[in-house]
């Protein structure tokens, strides 16, 4: 999380994003900041125009009004690297090819890698941690490969500040985790400002240091993930039917007539508790109802209620729900 007197990598003054083609913007009146050494996930509803932000951040799509600075304080030619979810259109492309893309805006004439190009190549695949698979083609490649292979391109590139478009859309859980956590590790130990439009939610509250969340009058909201939970933000801008996000669970309607006082502690007692009310049951820190003592210390452990012991939640749930 970023401190008065941190650097500012990029900063809008009341930018305006949108296209020429239609008379209302997406986005007015914008100032924001990215910082040096943070992982800003940027968060909205589908269709709010996150990837067009992206985009103008990037230089890839003119602003329609406002303006857009970088730090002025080092001399890159290239300051942003960006990463999108276009397909690569050269599927028979090496893994270490496509990386070296990357080192293509300083090249002279020649198209000539140098030593020193190579060297922060092989410093990107360092980072993310793909030297097994460099000889690989792209069509080869996994979708959480690839993605990796992109992420080290953009690093190649050697710019302080790097945007990504929806990086982990499509890919399982461990992969979706993984580029998270490597996001996070380049912006802190390489202190890059890295900003990452997203649709998980669940990742970015873990993981992002600042969140831009898209408003309802065209604007970014920005703070701390738990400010925003604790606030509302989230709530009012999503919606959400059926979902408690300060506790981070559906919620169930209870619709067994059986309480249950549930005694234990520890992942145990939180997923016995998670089993019961998916299933319909209303647990109650009180002692009123069903009494369900859980003994830790034995493998596995065990559920007792009224005298009789479990060895399995699925065994303690068919007994309650005959």
């Amino acid at each position: 999380m970023s401190t008065p007197g941190t650097k500012i990598l990029l900063e809008t003054k009341d930018l305006a994003v949108g296209y020429s083609t239609t008379q209302t913007p997406l986005f007015e009146n914008l100032n924001l900041q990215l910082y040096e050494g943070e992982l800003i996930c940027f968060m909205g509803p589908n269709g709010v125009g996150k990837s067009t932000l992206i985009r103008t951040l990037a230089g890839l799509q003119k602003a329609t009004r406002g303006a857009i600075r970088t730090d002025t304080t080092t001399d890159l030619q290239f300051p942003i690297a960006v990463v999108l979810t276009d397909k690569v259109s050269t599927p028979g492309m090496s893994v270490y090819e496509l990386i070296t893309f990357g080192r293509y805006p300083y090249l002279d004439w020649n198209i000539r890698l140098q030593e020193d190009d190579k060297r922060i190549i092989d410093e990107a695949i360092e980072l993310v941690h793909i030297q097994d698979i460099l000889q690989k083609k792209l069509y080869q490649l996994s979708d959480g490969q690839l993605q990796m292979v992109m992420i080290a391109r953009a690093l190649a590139q050697t710019t302080p500040i790097i945007l990504l478009d929806e990086p982990t859309a499509h890919l399982d859980l461990n992969n979706r985790v993984e580029i998270m956590r490597l996001l996070r590790n380049l912006a802190h130990k390489n202190k890059k400002a890295i900003l990452v439009a997203t649709h998980e939610l669940d990742l970015a509250l873990q993981t992002a240091d600042y969140i831009w969340l898209t408003g309802k009058e065209k604007n970014v909201i920005p703070g701390i993930p738990e400010d925003l939970v604790l606030n509302g933000s989230f709530d009012e801008i999503f919606q959400f039917k059926g979902f408690d996000l300060k506790t981070g669970k559906m919620t169930h309607e209870a619709h067994r007539n059986k309480l249950i006082h549930l005694v234990g502690e520890g992942f145990e007692y939180l997923w016995t508790k998670n089993a019961l009310e998916r299933n319909g049951f209303a647990v109650t820190p009180g002692e009123s109802g069903i009494t369900i003592k859980i003994e830790l210390g034995t493998q596995p452990c065990v559920w007792v209620m009224n005298n009789q012991r479990y060895t399995s939640i699925q065994g303690l749930l068919k007994y309650l729900c005959d």
